[in-house]
């Protein structure tokens, strides 16, 4: 006869459970993403994200090295403009506000952290999309891969580690990759938004960044029912170049991020984003959860999924509680 098997003798102490924790969540797999604004001249707080704002270029500086400090694993810096058109020239500028922004940061960091840049145009946009439009109002998958490389030299140039092409276009990351190494940038990485859903939990998103968009974007992002087809852009954007890979949305895809640590050759990534949080900000202000619990649980769950990293708006707060 067997002995009775009593499972909670693992469970029994705070000490025993950490030891044989299957699942580890440390400040180094976090990365935070900031917004910068243009001509702001005090940080500009974000009512569906409480506790992020729009940041000065000064305050950005200072929660960045704040960031770093608390063990974070690395920034992802969204620009956000005061004036948009077509083509979203704001994008390529030298002195557009992201690429000012990353000069500030890598002057600052150094290579004390990684920097990250949202490589996308729907900041920049004057329609919010992610390319460029044709004639017929509908977005032009190779006029857009064209912004796309120059966008990825001229943040590369501003002192960027990883670049992040977000939006869903075909052949993004090989035309970055090309427009890299053409530049003398072969050791600027990108990591590759490989899965992005039509979601809607990128609302309070939109708010953060001033979003210009009317409509959708269901014609380049995936469709929140399909599992195979991220599968399959998996492996397009690893033979493209794709030195990483992202799954976003995260918490209501974490089936997804799970097949996708199970064949991707690269890091996974994870985006934690901004309807994820706002929601747990919402039920925590009204005291129907414990938000520290609340925050970690998710941020473990994502990992337990099997993300390498993830980006998160908690990330200091939740590098604090980890420490």
């Amino acid at each position: 006869m067997f002995p009775e098997h009593r499972p909670r003798r693992l469970r029994g102490t705070a000490a025993m459970r950490r030891l044989v924790s299957e699942t580890t969540l440390r400040p180094r797999q976090l990365i935070l993403p900031m917004f910068v604004a243009e001509g702001a001249d005090a940080p500009r707080p974000i009512a569906s994200m409480p506790g992020v704002v729009q940041h000065t270029r000064e305050s950005l500086r200072k929660a960045a090295v704040d960031a770093v400090q608390a063990g974070v694993g690395g920034l992802m810096i969204f620009g956000v403009p005061e004036r948009h058109d077509a083509i979203g020239s704001g994008a390529t500028d030298e002195n557009g506000i992201l690429n000012v922004a990353l000069r500030d940061l890598k002057s600052e960091l150094g290579d004390q952290t990684v920097l990250m840049a949202d490589t996308c145009l729907d900041e920049f946009t004057d329609h919010g999309h992610c390319g460029v439009l044709d004639a017929n109002g509908n977005v032009d998958n190779d006029a857009s891969l064209a912004r796309y490389a120059e966008m990825a030299v001229a943040q590369a140039e501003a002192g960027a580690h990883l670049l992040g092409p977000s939006g869903m276009m075909d052949g993004q990351v090989g035309v970055i990759r090309g427009a890299l190494d053409e530049a003398g940038y072969a050791d600027t990485g990108i990591l590759a938004y490989t899965a992005k859903y039509a979601s809607a939990f990128f609302g309070p998103f939109r708010e953060a960044v001033n979003s210009q968009l009317k409509g959708d974007r269901k014609t380049y992002q995936q469709d929140p029912g399909n599992v195979r087809e991220s599968l399959r852009e998996i492996e397009l954007d690893v033979a493209e170049g794709a030195d990483a890979i992202m799954i976003k949305p995260a918490l209501s895809y974490l089936d997804v991020i799970r097949a996708a640590a199970e064949v991707s050759p690269v890091p996974v990534a994870a985006y934690n984003i901004s309807g994820e949080y706002a929601m747990v900000e919402a039920a925590a202000a009204n005291g129907w959860v414990d938000r520290q619990r609340t925050v970690l649980e998710v941020l473990t769950s994502i990992r337990r999924a099997g993300a390498d990293m993830i980006l998160t708006y908690w990330a200091v707060e939740a590098a604090g509680w980890l420490d």
